[in-house]
C-alpha cells in the first residue's frame, strides 16, 4: 500500500517517533561532512523526487532538495505555472503520468484537496510540504529540534501565540500522537480547526484556548508563533489589530518556564508577531529549526518509501 504523508496522521505516532530517531542519528553521523555530501548508506540512490510549487518557498524547496542530495537521490523541481497542470491539465492525469517517472511527489499548494486528490491518483507516495490545512513536515522539524534540545515530547507543555493556522493545526495533530499538551492563545474568531483539537483530545493530548497571552505561556516549555498574515492573503489591518496583543516579546517569554525555548517556522514579521529581541535571542531556536526541515525530511522520505 502507497505510504502518503498528507498529515502527521497518515503515518501514527509509533511511526512518527521512529523518523524522529532516524532523524537524530542521521544528524549526528554527518555534523562535520560537507552539506552535499550523500549519507554513508546512501539509501535513496537512484531514487527522484518530483517537487510542485504552488506557493512560493524558500525552506521546503531547499530542504527537500538537500534531503534527496544526502540520501543519494535527486530532485526535479517544478512550478505549476509551468507544467500542464497550470494549463488545465486535471490533478489526475498529472498524478498518473508523474506515477511512472518517479518515485515521489512533493506538493505545496494552496487547497488541502488537491493533495488529496492528488494523492488518491498516484502510485508512488505524496508529501505534504504545505497547504491550507496543514504543514506536517514543519512540525516533524520542530519535534526534532524540541528534542535535540533536551526536552521529551510526552507531557510537554507547549504555548501557541496568534493565528490559528496550519502550523498549528499540525502542531496541534502532532500533541495528540505524542501526548503533551498545546495551549493556544488566540483572538476571538482566529481559532483553529476544531476537527484537530478534537481528536488531539480524545488521543491522549490536552489542548486549552486563551484569550489571555500570558496565561497560555506561563509554565511553557516551548512557545511557539508564526505570521499573522499568511501568503495570498491581503493586508487585513483588522486582524493585525485582534494580533497585537499576541506579539511575542522579552516580557512574555519571560511568563514561561526560565529554560523555554521560542521557535518560528519562518518567514518572521518582525516587530508584528514577534521582536527581534525575541527572535535573535539566547532562547531562540529559530535557526535550528530551519536546518531541521532537512534531517527530518529524509525520515519522512524514508518512510513513505519504505524503509522506515
Amino acid at each position: 500500500m502507497t505510504r502518503h504523508f498528507l498529515n502527521l496522521a497518515d503515518a501514527g505516532g509509533d511511526a512518527v517517533a521512529a523518523m524522529l530517531g532516524d532523524a537524530l542519528d542521521r544528524k549526528a553521523a554527518r555534523r562535520t561532512w560537507a552539506k552535499g555530501q550523500p549519507d554513508a548508506d546512501a539509501p535513496l540512490a537512484g531514487r527522484v523526487l518530483a517537487m510542485i510549487f504552488e506557493k512560493n518557498s524558500t525552506r521546503t524547496r531547499v530542504s527537500f532538495d538537500m534531503a534527496m542530495r544526502q540520501l543519494g537521490g535527486s530532485a526535479i523541481v517544478m512550478e505549476a505555472g509551468g507544467m500542464q497542470l497550470g494549463r488545465g491539465e486535471t490533478i489526475a492525469d498529472t498524478a498518473r503520468v508523474l506515477s511512472r517517472m518517479v518515485d515521489a511527489v512533493m506538493i505545496r499548494t494552496n487547497d488541502h484537496a488537491k493533495i488529496e486528490e492528488l494523492a488518491h491518483y498516484s502510485t508512488v507516495p505524496v508529501i505534504n510540504g504545505l497547504t491550507d490545512l496543514s504543514h506536517p513536515c514543519q512540525i516533524m522539524a520542530d519535534l526534532l529540534t524540541v528534542i535535540e534540545n533536551g526536552k521529551a515530547l510526552p507531557g510537554l507543555e507547549l504555548a501557541w501565540l496568534g493565528d490559528g493556522n496550519n502550523v498549528l493545526n499540525s502542531i496541534v495533530e502532532a500533541a495528540g500522537l505524542m501526548k503533551f499538551n498545546v495551549r493556544i492563545g488566540v483572538p476571538e474568531g482566529y481559532e483553529s480547526d476544531q476537527g484537530f483539537i478534537d481528536r488531539a483530545n480524545a488521543a491522549g493530548g490536552r489542548i486549552s484556548l486563551h484569550r489571555d497571552p500570558r496565561a497560555a505561556v506561563v509554565g511553557a516549555d516551548v512557545v511557539v508563533t508564526d505570521t499573522w498574515i499568511s501568503m495570498g492573503q491581503a493586508h487585513a489591518e483588522e486582524k493585525l489589530a485582534a494580533m497585537a496583543p499576541y506579539q511575542v516579546d522579552e516580557a512574555l517569554m519571560g511568563a514561561a518556564k526560565a529554560d523555554a525555548v521560542f521557535l518560528h517556522c519562518l518567514p518572521a514579521h518582525r516587530g508584528e508577531e514577534v521582536t527581534d529581541a525575541v527572535i535573535d535571542g539566547p532562547r531562540s531556536l529559530v535557526w535550528d529549526e530551519a536546518e531541521n526541515r532537512i534531517h527530518a525530511q529524509k525520515s519522512v522520505l524514508r518512510w513513505a518509501l519504505g524503509q522506515l
